[in-house]
């Protein structure tokens, strides 16, 4: 009997070991399959103000080759060409130097300085190819490039519309050909905002979304389309017959 119950005790404490181990084991991360970190911190609106209303802004020229339609304004400042309206179709004004265009450029400026800045204790890092990856909302940075070529991006809300997402470049950002970012579970467009530490260039009939803030140039190749805004604070933009909307 004395036997049996030192082996009955034995395995109660066993039990209760094994349990406690379990819990200092990576677990899968249910809320997103990709194993991501779902963030906890909220990020607050990114403020555009008289930036807001242009599909296109852009610090030197603007060229748009092909049937390239555009809803949402065209702002340039400092520089004085835009070109290829027509053929390409504009719905909204073209701002050159206007009053309009100089305070616009100066809250983009603003705006980029402001995502830049950003931290929290919850920031998640990411490299290289992020094609085929689950994104939820939050903060995330990268040290250098970022591509989409792999797979499609989805950014998934949570069915949280007014959920903020916020990606920090160090350097380029690039699609490849035919890639899309899409949206899941409520997420907007315009709750997006891509800060790219140098220039960034879609691939020909990629899709891409949200607000593009960019140090210097943005390149849209042939098909590529933008639910959104592409906004360059030094270089110009270039398009070819590209579909570009204003969210």
């Amino acid at each position: 009997m004395k036997i049996k119950k030192i082996l009955s005790a034995l395995a109660i404490v066993s039990a209760v070991l094994f349990s406690g181990c379990k819990n200092d084991e990576p677990s899968i991360n249910t809320d997103n399959p990709d194993g991501i970190p779902v963030q906890s911190t909220l990020q607050a609106n990114v403020e555009l103000n008289d930036a807001s209303g242009f599909a296109i802004l852009a610090g030197s020229a603007i060229t748009s080759t092909g049937a390239t339609n555009i809803t949402g304004d065209i702002g340039l400042c400092p520089g004085s060409s835009i070109g290829g309206f027509p053929p390409g179709v504009l719905v909204g004004t073209k701002q050159i130097n206007t009053d309009i265009a100089v305070q616009a450029k100066l809250d983009l400026n603003t705006a980029y300085n402001d995502i830049a800045g950003r931290t929290c204790t919850d920031i998640v890092t990411l490299s290289g190819n992020i094609g085929g990856l689950t994104l939820t909302p939050g903060l995330y940075k990268t040290t250098s490039s970022l591509a989409i070529s792999s797979g499609d991006l989805t950014l998934d809300a949570k069915g949280k519309s007014s959920a903020i997402f916020i990606i920090q470049i160090a350097s380029t950002l690039t699609t490849t050909s035919g890639r899309q970012v899409i949206l899941k579970g409520g997420a907007k467009a315009s709750n997006i905002f891509w800060q790219v530490g140098s220039s960034a260039t879609f691939g020909s009939t990629s899709v891409f979304k949200g607000t593009v803030l960019a140090m210097q140039s943005i390149t849209f190749n042939t098909g590529a389309t933008l639910d959104g805004q592409a906004l360059a604070r030094i270089g110009g933009i270039v398009m070819a017959g590209n579909t570009i909307v204003k969210q």
